[in-house]
C-alpha cells in the first residue's frame, strides 16, 4: 500500500476509533443513570455491559465471514449502518423507560462495533512494519480514549445539566420517564453522525487489505495457531478488567457519595491516554511489545492492591496527582480505580501484533477470534458485580481483577511464543 493511501486509510480508521471510544465509554455513564431509572441493583445494572459486550462473542465469527464476502471497506460501512439502527432503538427505549429495550439497543450497537473492530484492527496492524504495530495501535488508542474522556463529560453536562447528582434525593421530584426521555436527542444526533460516516467510508478511496494466497503454515483452522487462541484468552481477561476500571468507577464512587459520579469514567480514560503516550514514545525503540505487556500486568496488580487496601476517605493521592489544578480530588481508593486505566493502556496494542503476526489468509479469522474475546467485558464485570453483591464490600471485590492480570502476564512471558500446541 502506498504511503499516501496508508495515511488516508489511517485517518479514516482514526475517525472510526473515535466512534468506538465514544459509543463504548458512554456505558460508564449509562450504568448509574439506568440504575436509578429502572430501579436496579449493582448486579442488574452491569447487564448494560453484558448486553453490549456479549454481541462481540455472538457476532464476531459470523461477521468475519461477512468481511470475507464483502471486503473490509464494505464491511465497515455495514457496521456503521447497524450502529445507526442501534442508536434509533434508544428512542422507544427512552420513551418507555424499558430496561429490556435499552439492552436490545446496546446489543445492536455492539453488533455494529463488532464488524468495525474485526475490519479495522487488522488494518492498523498490517499497514506498516509488525514491530511498530503497537505504536500505531497506541495512536488509535489515544483517539479512542480521547473520545472516552469526552463522552462521559458530554453525557453529564447535556443530559444531567440541571441535576447535581444521581442520588435518590436529587431525583425524587423527577419522573423516571421524563428522565429517560433526555436520551432521545443525543441518540438521534448519534444516528445522523453515524449515517454520514457510513457514506464517507462507502465512497472513500480506502484500499482493501490483500494477503498472499499461500502461506508457510500447514494448518486448516485458526484454532491450530496457539498464540492467537491464547491471545484471545488474554484479551478476554483484559477487556474484563478494562470494563471494570472504566464502567464501575461511577458505581463505586456513587456508593461512597462522591459528587458527579457519572463523569468519573473520564478519569480512567485520562490515565489510559497517558499510557498510550508512553507506548507511542517508547515502543519499539526503548521498550519491546512483550516487555510493555509484562509491565502492564504487574502495574495493574499493584494498582488493584491499592484499590482494595487504600483509604475511602483520604484524598491524598489525587491531591498529589492533580491537587494543583481545579479538578475535583477523589478518595484514594477511587483514584486507584482510575489509575487502572494507565496499567491497561498498552495491553490491547501489544497483544494484537503478537497474535496476528504471520497469519496471512487466516488474518480475518484470527481478528474475529480476538474480537470474540471482548466478551470478557460482558462476563467478568458480572462476576465482579455478583461478588460485590454477595460480599457487600465493593472495595475488596476489585481483587477479582488480579486473575485477569495473571492471564495477561502468562501471555507476555510464555504464551505468545507458542507456535504449536505440542
Amino acid at each position: 500500500m502506498h504511503r499516501k493511501n496508508s495515511l488516508f486509510a489511517m485517518m479514516i480508521i482514526g475517525v472510526l476509533f473515535f466512534i468506538f471510544g465514544f459509543v463504548t465509554w458512554l456505558n460508564g455513564s449509562l450504568i448509574p443513570f439506568l440504575k436509578v431509572i429502572c430501579d436496579l441493583n449493582e448486579f442488574q445494572a452491569l447487564f448494560v455491559t453484558f448486553a453490549f459486550y456479549i454481541a462481540y462473542t455472538v457476532m464476531a465469527l459470523p461477521m468475519s465471514f461477512v468481511l470475507e464476502r464483502t471486503g473490509y471497506k464494505n464491511g465497515m460501512a455495514i457496521g456503521l449502518g447497524v450502529m445507526v439502527v442501534g442508536s434509533l432503538i434508544f428512542i422507544p427505549a427512552a420513551l418507555s423507560a424499558n430496561f429490556i429495550l435499552f439492552l436490545v439497543a446496546l446489543f445492536t450497537l455492539g453488533t455494529g462495533l463488532t464488524i468495525l473492530q474485526t475490519a479495522s484492527n487488522p488494518y492498523v496492524v498490517l499497514i506498516g512494519p509488525i514491530e511498530s504495530a503497537a505504536t500505531r495501535i497506541s495512536i488509535m488508542g489515544l483517539i479512542n480514549k480521547g473520545a472516552g474522556v469526552l463522552a462521559p463529560l458530554l453525557f453529564t453536562s447535556l443530559i444531567l445539566a440541571d441535576i447535581p447528582s444521581l442520588s435518590s434525593e436529587s431525583l425524587a421530584s423527577i419522573d423516571t420517564k421524563e428522565l429517560a426521555s433526555r436520551l432521545i436527542v443525543p441518540y438521534i444526533i448519534m444516528a445522523v453522525v453515524l449515517s454520514g460516516l457510513m457514506a464517507l467510508v462507502k465512497f472513500s478511496s480506502i484500499a482493501e487489505l490483500t494477503f498472499e494466497k499461500e502461506d508457510s503454515y500447514d494448518k486448516d483452522t485458526i484454532f491450530h495457531f496457539p498464540r492467537v487462541v491464547l491471545g484471545a484468552v488474554a484479551l478476554f481477561f483484559y477487556v474484563g478488567i478494562e470494563v471494570i476500571a472504566g464502567d464501575t468507577i461511577g458505581l463505586y464512587a456513587q456508593s461512597l457519595n462522591v459528587e458527579n459520579a457519572t463523569a468519573l469514567t473520564s478519569y480512567t480514560m485520562v490515565f489510559m491516554v497517558f499510557g498510550y503516550l508512553v507506548g507511542v514514545a517508547f515502543i519499539p525503540k526503548f521498550l519491546s511489545q512483550e516487555k510493555a505487556l509484562m509491565s502492564s500486568a504487574l502495574v495493574g496488580i499493584l494498582f488493584l492492591l491499592g484499590v482494595a487496601f487504600s483509604s475511602s476517605t483520604s484524598h491524598q493521592i489525587s491531591e498529589i496527582l492533580w491537587g494543583w489544578s481545579s479538578v475535583p480530588t477523589l478518595p484514594d481508593t477511587v483514584t486507584f480505580v482510575a489509575l487502572l486505566g494507565f496499567a491497561n493502556a498498552l495491553v490491547w496494542p501489544t497483544i494484537w501484533p503478537l497474535a496476528l503476526e504471520g497469519l496471512g489468509k487466516y488474518t480475518a479469522q484470527g481478528s474475529a477470534l480476538l474480537i470474540m474475546a471482548i466478551a470478557g467485558g460482558a462476563i467478568v464485570p458480572l462476576i465482579f458485580g455478583k461478588v460485590a453483591q454477595i460480599s457487600g464490600d465493593m472495595q475488596s471485590s476489585y481483587l477479582v481483577g488480579i486473575v485477569c492480570y495473571l492471564f495477561i502476564l502468562l501471555y507476555a512471558t510464555r504464551w505468545h511464543k507458542k507456535s504449536s500446541w505440542n
